[in-house]
């Protein structure tokens, strides 16, 4: 008998047989389902292959082929010298067509042109040339572009390009008929500051800033010029001033070294005033006190009584007179001379005029492309003067008092000639003659210095001269006495007691020839030729009254 405890077996189930459906395979829904997610994995595989050639290309492109090219170099602490030939932009020209060059110049200005080019005007001194930078298979990256034109105006940079010929003149450089395609700009000095107005605001002639009506340009005021005059003295205008102001020096050594004179350095700290006291700048001496020159008068004269015969000096001239006029400074660069007479003091007079039309000259046939950017911007007639075998014109003091009474000034009031009047006989000369440069001689006694030589015939007048540019005085000079009893006779007339110039008596009492000379103001020079109007612009970093700074 069987334990009823034991469990019993279930039975088999018998093995499933297939359905129809199944048996007939996936369905069409089906089918058309695997297709669609197929085509969806395929068009995923492309998407990422596509992708990944994008950043494939992306990457290649991050690794800039030009970047050797173009940047800011090192500090230049004299590490290496190459000494790579440096190429100057005044000697860019037209045979220098397909020429590769090297050069550091300013960049004036920077222009993008789209995004494929860039223009720059790149500045040297007074010369100017237009470079371009476009973009080119394993040349010029569109990186390099970038950067380029991102520098600044008036950054410092190292360029090296090829000179082309330009189909047109290119007006807006010195330079124009020639342009620089470049394939390497390094920045080498750039701002860190903002730039207070642009060179070209600086450099553009009032004209053109009143005559512009769709454009506002912005005028740069003279005494913003000089409280940033590194910027100012940048512009070609500038440039071209300091280098005319640089020939007249030349000219003015040049001409004297060849009629025998020699250069002297007189001091400028000196234990008396030069003339009357009155103008004179005083300067703590350790326990005492000093005077800066007026001029280098004194040392001049003792010079000739040295038996110098013919000296002259360019140096610092101090004038402590509160003058704030466009011709007075109270420092300026003088031009002096001093030299022995045989007969009479119109040697010296001639000696000076022959040395004025010399510099005149030579500032006109040597300087002409100063002169005409000078002239772009501050226009003047061309200053005229007598060539020919009439020599100069001259006449007295006594015929300038004449011309100006003619022309209706009241005769009462020309013991002096004062600056309007002297202005007044300067047009009266021009429209009489058409000059803008002459000679008075014969000055009264009474407007002279003591050590001034008194007329022979007239004491009440002096063998003294005064030259003249465009109406205004920029020479004095005359005959001194080189007896020593009549010079302490006219100082003592003059209120200079002698014995506060023993020192400079005593060497007409070691004996002294005949003498004379003169004291020439560079600036003023420099301004009337130019006629800029303002004495300051003719100066590096003018001193007045009312500036010491920069």
């Amino acid at each position: 008998m069987a334990d009823t405890n034991e469990p019993t077996q279930a039975p088999t189930p018998p093995p499933e047989t297939p359905t129809e459906a199944e048996a007939k395979g996936p369905s069409k829904n089906e089918l058309k389902k695997r297709a669609k997610e197929a085509e969806k994995a395929k068009k995923a595989a492309e998407k990422a292959a596509r992708q990944a050639e994008l950043e494939a290309q992306k990457a290649a492109a991050e690794v800039d082929f030009a970047a050797e090219f173009y940047g800011k170099l090192p500090l230049n602490q004299s590490q290496s010298r190459p000494r790579q030939p440096r190429a100057k932009i005044a000697d860019l020209n037209p045979n220098m067509d397909g020429q590769t060059v090297l050069l550091r110049a300013r960049v004036q200005t920077s222009r993008a042109q789209g995004s494929k080019m860039v223009f720059l005007n790149l500045r040297q001194r007074t010369d100017s040339v237009q470079a371009l930078l476009i973009i080119a298979p394993e040349k010029v990256s569109k990186q390099m572009l970038k950067w380029a034109s991102s520098i600044q105006d008036e950054s410092i940079v190292l360029v090296e390009g090829v000179v082309q010929k330009s189909p047109d003149i290119i007006k807006s450089a010195t330079v124009g008929d020639v342009e620089l395609h470049l394939s390497k700009i390094y920045l080498i000095s750039g701002l860190t500051t903002r730039l207070p107005f642009t060179v070209e605001d600086a450099a553009r002639p009032d004209a053109e800033i009143d005559a512009s009506e769709d454009v506002q340009y912005k005028r740069v005021l003279l005494d913003t010029r000089l409280n940033n005059r590194v910027i100012d003295l940048r512009t070609i205008t500038n440039q071209a001033i300091f280098r005319l102001q640089h020939a007249v020096g030349h000219l003015f050594r040049d001409y004297l070294e060849s009629k025998g004179f020699i250069e002297i350095h007189s001091p400028k700290l000196q234990g008396a005033a030069t003339e009357s006291g009155a103008s004179v700048f005083q300067v703590s001496y350790f326990k005492g006190k000093a005077f800066l020159a007026q001029s280098p008068q004194l040392a001049k004269q003792m010079a000739i009584a040295a038996d110098f015969e013919r000296v002259y000096e360019i140096g610092p001239v101090f004038r402590a007179e509160d003058s704030n006029t466009h011709r007075h400074m109270t420092e300026f660069i003088g031009l002096d001379l001093e030299m022995a007479i045989e007969e009479h003091y119109h040697e010296v007079m001639e000696t000076l005029d022959d040395l004025f039309k010399t510099i005149f000259s030579g500032l006109r046939d040597k300087y002409k492309k100063e002169i005409d950017a000078v002239q772009r911007q501050f226009p003047a007639e061309e200053f005229k003067w007598r060539e020919g075998p009439e020599g100069t014109l001259r006449f007295t003091f006594a015929d300038a008092v004449d011309l100006l009474v003619a022309d209706g000034v009241p005769r009462e009031k020309l013991d002096d000639i004062d600056t309007e009047n002297e202005k007044r006989l300067g047009r009266i000369v021009k429209a009489k003659y058409d000059i803008d440069y002459y000679i008075i001689d014969k000055f009264p006694m009474a407007l002279r210095p003591f050590y001034t030589m008194p007329d022979p015939n007239d004491p009440t007048l002096s063998n003294s001269y005064d030259f003249f540019m465009r109406g205004e005085e920029i020479l004095s000079g005359a005959q001194r006495i080189h007896d020593p009893d009549l010079l302490a006779e006219n100082m003592i007339k003059k209120g200079v007691p002698p014995e506060s110039m023993s020192f400079y008596l005593d060497a007409f009492k070691l004996g002294c020839p005949p003498h004379g000379g003169g004291g020439i103001g560079l600036e003023r020079v420099l301004m009337l030729f130019l006629k800029l109007g303002n004495i300051r612009r003719a100066s590096l970093f003018p001193r007045d009254p009312k500036r010491l700074e920069p």
